[in-house]
């Protein structure tokens, strides 16, 4: 996979709104993974474009009525199948980590990259994903210069008493190993 002008060349480009500058464009320095889909459970639909475009239909779905109005982000959605989405580039600060706290350092979304994973945070993730997963982080490794196979961690560290993805189910030691590999 190749980062061309801080977009990932092989991801469909459905560009958000929701983002602005980074505080310091030089200080991309860790990789926060989450899970979403919309309604939860449900897969294989264009609702978490238009949620991320301030687009969803609140009147779709009961849960869409709460959701409806937020202003959210994330840099890239890797879908159950393996498919790649970006909304937003890498050098611009997406909004998926809302209020955090990372190794003594708070507001993580003004120096990480928000990877969604199509899936629900009590249920397994693809094969497919991990690899899609593996092949998007090497590349973002080596693009920016303090990103570090260390400094991966999940929205529920980052803000433990709001957030528990991506759940119990996500294989750490898995992506530890795709990563690697060669």
């Amino acid at each position: 996979m190749k980062i061309t002008q801080h977009w990932l060349s092989q991801a469909t480009h459905c560009p958000s709104p929701n983002f602005d500058e980074r505080p310091d464009e030089s200080d991309i320095s860790l990789i926060v993974i989450h899970c979403i889909s919309l309604p939860a459970g449900q897969y294989n639909n264009k609702n978490i474009d238009l949620f991320f475009q301030n687009k969803l239909p609140p009147l779709a779905d009961l849960s869409f009525q709460q959701i409806a109005k937020m202003k959210v982000s994330a840099h890239l959605l890797i879908r159950r199948n393996g498919d790649i989405t970006q909304y937003v580039p890498f050098n611009m600060r997406a909004w998926h980590a809302g209020k955090s706290f990372y190794q003594g350092r708070s507001q993580c979304n003004d120096f990480s990259i928000g990877i969604e994973l199509e899936g629900t945070d009590d249920s397994p993730y693809q094969e497919a994903q991990y690899v899609k997963l593996a092949h998007v982080i090497k590349p973002l490794i080596a693009h920016y210069p303090k990103l570090t196979t260390e400094q991966i961690t999940g929205h529920s560290t980052i803000a433990p008493d709001r957030k528990s993805d991506p759940g119990h189910y996500f294989n750490w030691e898995k992506i530890n190993h795709l990563l690697k590999t060669p």
